[in-house]
């Protein structure tokens, strides 16, 4: 029951039906007997900023979940932004200290790999492809080159995007080989949909339909996509016999580290920057 002593997280974006996050959380304050809430803000990117100035007021709401498409303006508006959301410009956790200033990290990638890791993926000495340069994709890219990757192929449909990540990860991982989308995906260790594609009202596949039927059973392929679970490239590989990752699973991953970071579950350590 909410009463007026309930403490508020949030998540916000735009849509925001498809988000897992209220789910679980919710179902973790139940189980804990904690009297906290987790709500969902459907947002246009134009209310934004003043949403986060009432943040800074809001003495209820200790911090926020963002998704898309709200992580790079998100970031542009905060105080104080850890070294890997620097880099990354964009964050999907906002936390309210204590002086009233909003600060700012970027999970996803660590969220990711701990999901891979579950399906006993690990990504030094791999070759990897991504599409989607956006927030969530970026901090994926950034992830896998920190973890070892050696070859990471990127794709946007925004050919700016795509540039602007290229040029970034070029600067601070020399060591990884980079390119653009692959003649063919045989020698792929992992592909990654780390953009919209697939949700309803995108477009079904992330990258080229000839492409993609060179998939064979030996990649690992995930989707960020959290509605609908099974999307068609996760229904397409898994034909082909491929161990596939969901969203949810993405997401269930970083909960804690999220749910710490915004003051929603008791912390322990912080997640490294």
């Amino acid at each position: 029951m909410i009463t007026g002593f309930t403490q508020v997280v949030a998540v916000i974006g735009h849509p925001i039906n498809q988000v897992k996050s209220p789910e679980n959380f919710n179902r973790y304050f139940a189980q804990q007997q904690m009297d906290s809430v987790m709500i969902p803000i459907d947002i246009e990117p134009d209310a934004v900023a003043g949403y986060l100035n009432a943040l800074r007021g809001w003495k209820n709401m200790s911090g926020v979940l963002v998704t898309v498409p709200h992580k790079q303006r998100v970031a542009a508006l905060l105080d104080e932004l850890s070294p890997r959301a620097m880099h990354l410009n964009a964050v999907n956790v906002v936390r309210k200290l204590p002086d009233g200033r909003l600060k700012g990290d970027m999970l996803d990638g660590v969220g990711f790999l701990l999901a891979a890791k579950e399906h006993n993926f690990q990504s030094s000495g791999k070759k990897a492809l991504l599409s989607g340069c956006g927030g969530v994709g970026s901090a994926i890219a950034w992830g896998l080159c920190e973890a070892g990757a050696t070859h990471l192929a990127i794709y946007d449909q925004n050919p700016a995007m795509q540039q602007s990540l290229f040029n970034r990860l070029a600067t601070h991982f020399p060591h990884v080989h980079l390119s653009s989308l692959p003649e063919t995906l045989q020698d792929i260790d992992i592909l990654i949909n780390g953009s919209p594609a697939g949700m309803v009202g995108f477009d079904p596949l992330p990258i080229p339909p000839a492409l993609l039927e060179t998939l064979t059973s030996a990649t690992h392929v995930a989707d960020v996509v959290t509605a609908p679970v099974m999307t068609p490239l996760l229904t397409f590989a898994q034909q082909r016999g491929c161990v596939i990752q969901t969203g949810p699973e993405m997401a269930l991953a970083q909960m804690k580290l999220m749910g710490e970071f915004i003051g929603a579950m008791p912390q322990q350590e912080e997640a490294a920057a």
